[in-house]
């Protein structure tokens, strides 16, 4: 049987079709289960409460998958790895909605994944999953997961986190502020906005979206971020076509303001694709002096064009190349600020990629800091003295941030960490151990985990 056979192009996709075809995808081809999603529903659009449901069925199977697995596997005769992976899946999203969505029916959950295994499948397949998903019903009340287990197993299983995964942080963070972590990866991320000061400011924005029924408030996190409910795909909006705002999230606005760039200033972003920093940076600069953009994909190089052109901004020049190669191009110490947003494991921003804790590795971590410590080394001399460099990584791993910061001025004596110069960033990072060194959780502001680094370099 060929198991990525589509279900049925003759008849419209049903929300939990979608959702099965996704997340089977998602498992066997790694593909990335936002990216994904959208797809499918440009290609088969639903109506606004299916898209809703495929969405939830969707980030919820992905994000409790080890949950669900723990309770299937006690039902499944065979083990589940022994399933096709397109029954797998199917086994999967219903428990999920039998366990963690009330407000539907066991029954019609039950009906609807029978059908679409006699649709997939043949009458043995079709039994089997009657047969387990009416059992797991019958027994609901005694799903519960053992008590007795070590931290790092506990918590891996309540919350659904590699367990790896979850000693790190325990080694770094501590049991409670852990638990606080991946309860909070497992929440809906808010739906954020950067305004486009040279157009609005956040205050006449704000207005704007409430005069037109949009609940919105402004970020308490950063300066020129507001923060939605209920409002949809931004980028349909008339404010986002217009260029007046920029989807991104909270933390990642933050960067910006760590690198504070002036107008007239000659500034290097150095892993710029898909922009959002890029063109936030021009607008802090009032689109005047000059920004150079770089990133090693050149497909993604039309990316940061496109949120330049949107945002009618005159002052970035993109350039497709590794940035370890940049001083082959660029004269030493010709820029006033250098970002380097660096390549990372991504491990602050599972909230909004469930997929993404499932398919890291703890190997990939060393090999990733050996790539960041090779792009420090390699364009901090375009800085010019007395000019900026900021690190930053949407990750909390302390080997990709505070040790990798550390490591680099112990190298480099002549950078040295330096206040963020922001009133607002300045007091979120009081809490930090070090100076110029901000490392936000996800459950802390209900953003992105990330990490920023404002390094100066001294006057010759």
């Amino acid at each position: 049987m060929n198991n990525k056979s589509p279900i049925n192009k003759k008849r419209p996709m049903s929300a939990r079709e979608m959702a099965l075809e996704i997340l089977t995808r998602v498992e066997q081809d790694k593909s990335y289960s936002n990216l994904l999603l959208n797809q499918m529903l440009q290609k088969h659009p639903l109506e606004r409460a299916d898209a809703g449901l495929v969405t939830e069925i969707v980030y919820g199977t992905i994000q409790h998958l080890n949950t669900i697995d723990y309770y299937l596997n006690s039902f499944v005769a065979k083990g589940l790895k022994k399933l096709e992976p397109w029954v797998r899946s199917l086994l999967r999203l219903s428990l999920y909605q039998v366990v963690y969505l009330e407000r539907i029916p066991d029954h019609a959950i039950v009906n609807e994944a029978v059908n679409i295994a006699k649709i997939k499948g043949h009458q043995g397949i079709s039994g089997m999953v009657n047969g387990v998903l009416r059992n797991v019903i019958r027994q609901k009340d005694q799903l519960k997961l053992p008590t007795d287990l070590p931290p790092a197993g506990r918590i891996s299983l309540q919350y659904s986190h590699p367990k790896w995964m979850v000693a790190r942080w325990i080694k770094q963070f501590g049991e409670p502020t852990t638990e606080l972590i991946c309860a909070a990866n497992n929440s809906s991320p808010s739906t954020s906005a950067r305004v486009n000061t040279l157009k609005f400011t956040p205050a006449e924005m704000l207005a704007a979206m409430q005069l037109e029924g949009i609940e919105a408030r402004a970020s308490k996190l950063a300066p020129d971020g507001i923060i939605m409910e209920h409002a949809g795909n931004l980028a349909f909006t008339r404010w986002f076509g217009e260029g007046s705002i920029t989807v991104q999230d909270e933390s990642s606005m933050l960067v910006a303001e760590a690198v504070n760039p002036q107008p007239g200033m000659r500034v290097l972003d150095c892993c710029a694709a898909p922009g959002g920093k890029t063109t936030h940076l021009a607008e802090k600069m009032k689109d005047t002096g000059s920004i150079v953009a770089c990133d090693i994909h050149e497909h993604k190089i039309a990316l940061i064009r496109e949120q330049a052109n949107r945002l009618q901004l005159k002052s970035i020049e993109t350039v497709f190349s590794d940035a370890i190669d940049l001083s082959k191009h660029y004269e030493a110490e010709s820029f006033d600020c250098i970002l380097l947003d660096a390549p990372c494991s991504g491990l602050g921003v599972i909230r909004r990629k469930p997929d993404l804790k499932w398919a890291k590795q703890e190997q990939e971590i060393a090999a990733i800091c050996i790539i960041q410590r090779s792009l420090l080394n390699a364009v901090h001399s375009l800085l010019k003295p007395g000019g900026i460099l900021v690190y930053s990584t949407c990750t909390m791993e302390y080997t990709e941030n505070q040790g990798m910061v550390k490591q680099f001025i112990e190298l480099q004596p002549q950078f040295s960490l330096e206040a963020f110069p922001n009133d607002q960033l300045a007091e979120i990072s009081a809490d930090s151990a070090t100076i110029g060194m901000l490392q936000i959780l996800p459950h802390q502001y209900n953003s992105d985990g990330f990490f920023i680094a404002r390094m100066r370099k001294k006057q010759a």
